[in-house]
C-alpha cells in the first residue's frame, strides 16, 4: 500500500461519493461472533459479510464461514473480495476453504483477497495442498482453474485498500500483540459507513478510522467471566496476560465508541464466547454506562 499514514488520517473518515447507479442499500451480516481458536457450541468463529449491489465482501474467515454464508442465504458465487484482519487461526482458518467451497458451488469470477503477510504464501500453499481435487474438478466438471480466480494482495500499513463501484475500503493498523500487523477495516458504502475492529486492545488509530461512522463492530471481553473461564487452565497466568494485553474490555469498548462518535456500536468476537453463555443483558450492562448511542449485542447470522 502506498498511501501515507498522514494521508490516511486526513481522508480515512471521509464518506465515499459513488455514482448514481451504485446507490444500493448495504447489508451487514454477522456470520460468526465467537472469539478464540476453539470451536464453540453456541457461536461460530469470527466472520462478517457486507453485501452491496449483489456483491459480497467477507471480513475474516473463521472455521465454518462458508456454511454460515449458506445459512445466511448468501450465494457463494457472489463473493468478490475477502479481507483478513490478522493472521490468527480464528480469523483465517477457513480462508482457503471459503474460496475452494465457493468455487465448488458456483464461483466463476475473480476474487481479490487482502490481508497481512504471508497472505500470498498462504494462498499458494493452499492451492498446492488441494491441487488434486482442483485439477480433478476442473477437468471433470468443466470449472475454471481456481488459481486463476484468486488474486491476493498483502497490506502492511494504513491506507486505502480497494475501491469499486460499491464501496471504498480503508485499513488502519491496530494493536494486537504479539500479532503484527493487525488491521481494522472501514467500509464506506453508498448509504452508510461500517467499521470492523478486528482484534485489538484500545487503539487511537481505530478511533481515528471510526470517526463519525454509522456503525462500529468491535470485539469485546467480559472480565468477570474471563477470570472464571481461565481459572482451570494450566497456562492460566500466561493466557490472562495475553488477553488483557491484546483485547478490549466491555467498558473500554464503550469509551472507544463514544470517543469515535459512532452512531451504532455492535458487540462481537465475544470473549468468553462459549458456554455457560453470558446474557445479552450482562454485556449491555457492562458497556451502556460508557456509550449512549444505539447498542447491539451481536449473535450469529444477525443482519443489521
Amino acid at each position: 500500500m502506498t498511501q501515507t499514514r498522514r494521508g490516511f488520517l486526513a481522508t480515512g473518515a471521509v464518506s465515499l461519493a459513488l455514482p448514481a447507479q451504485a446507490q444500493a442499500k448495504s447489508r451487514l451480516i454477522l456470520l460468526g461472533t465467537g472469539g478464540g481458536p476453539t470451536p464453540k457450541p453456541n457461536r461460530s468463529a469470527p466472520a462478517q459479510a457486507i453485501i452491496v449491489g449483489g456483491v459480497t465482501y467477507v471480513v475474516d474467515c473463521g472455521n465454518g464461514v462458508a456454511r454460515q454464508m449458506v445459512l445466511a442465504g448468501l450465494k457463494l458465487g457472489s463473493l468478490r473480495n475477502v479481507f483478513i484482519t490478522h493472521q490468527h487461526s480464528d480469523h483465517n482458518a477457513d480462508y482457503g476453504n471459503l474460496l475452494l467451497l465457493s468455487w465448488a458451488a458456483n464461483l466463476a469470477s475473480r476474487v481479490d483477497t487482502y490481508g497481512p503477510p504471508p497472505l500470498a504464501k498462504m494462498t499458494k500453499l493452499f492451492l498446492e495442498m488441494n491441487d488434486y481435487d482442483i485439477t480433478t474438478r476442473t477437468a471433470d466438471e468443466g470449472r475454471p482453474p481456481l488459481g486463476q480466480l484468486i488474486v491476493p494482495h498483502e497490506i502492511t500499513e494504513d491506507g486505502l485498500v480497494m475501491r469499486d463501484a460499491n464501496v471504498k475500503v480503508t485499513a488502519a493498523l491496530v494493536d494486537h500483540p504479539p500479532v503484527r500487523p493487525a488491521f481494522a477495516y472501514r467500509f464506506d458504502c453508498p448509504d452508510r459507513s461500517i467499521v470492523i475492529s478486528g482484534d485489538t486492545r484500545p487503539s487511537p488509530n481505530l478511533v481515528r478510522l471510526a470517526k463519525g461512522a454509522d456503525m462500529l463492530v468491535h470485539e469485546v471481553m467480559y472480565l468477570p467471566a474471563l477470570e472464571r473461564l481461565i481459572a482451570g487452565e494450566t497456562n492460566a497466568k500466561t493466557l490472562r496476560a495475553h488477553l488483557l494485553a491484546s483485547h478490549t474490555t466491555a467498558e473500554e469498548v464503550g469509551r472507544i465508541a463514544t470517543e469515535a462518535g459512532v452512531k451504532t456500536l455492535v458487540l462481537s468476537h465475544f470473549v468468553p464466547g462459549g458456554l455457560p453463555a453470558i446474557s445479552d443483558a450482562e454485556w449491555e450492562a457492562a458497556v451502556r454506562p460508557h456509550f449512549k448511542g444505539e447498542l447491539i449485542v451481536g449473535r450469529d447470522l444477525l443482519e443489521i
